[in-house]
């Protein structure tokens, strides 16, 4: 079974791209908090992850730095050749689904909730 449960803040602002046949995708970094050393600092992990389809429109929209998020997904592991030849190791979370835990509209104090034209997605919509 390949599941994680991941909740943190963002790095910085998503980056919304699509593929070469028009697939949506969004990019962002989740800092995660580990449970407190022996010194009494806690660490910090950076997780890249990604975000599929009509989701990753909802993501790069409402997320931004700092945003709080919940992540479910799963561990993805791949490998290309760097520019020098040597072999290169990516690990990405690649989201099933992503629950914003703050809002855009958090730091603004605005009325409206931001939520108000987020897209249903369908299942048979997922990329797995």
């Amino acid at each position: 079974m390949n599941k994680v449960f991941l909740i943190g803040n963002l790095t910085k602002d998503p980056e919304l791209n699509q593929t070469p046949n028009g697939i949506n995708y969004c990019r962002f970094t989740l800092a995660v908090s580990r449970n407190y050393s022996k010194d009494g600092k806690r660490d910090t992990d950076f997780l890249n992850i990604v975000v599929w389809r009509t989701q990753a429109e909802n993501c790069a929209k409402y997320l931004k730095k700092g945003s709080k998020a919940a992540v479910v997904g799963s561990i993805q592991t791949s490998s290309y050749d760097g520019k020098d030849g040597s072999k290169r190791y990516t690990t990405d979370i690649v989201a099933e689904e992503i629950q914003f835990l703050s809002t855009r509209n958090d730091n603004d104090k605005e009325e409206s909730s931001g939520f108000d034209d987020l897209k249903p997605i369908a299942d048979d919509n997922l990329p797995f």
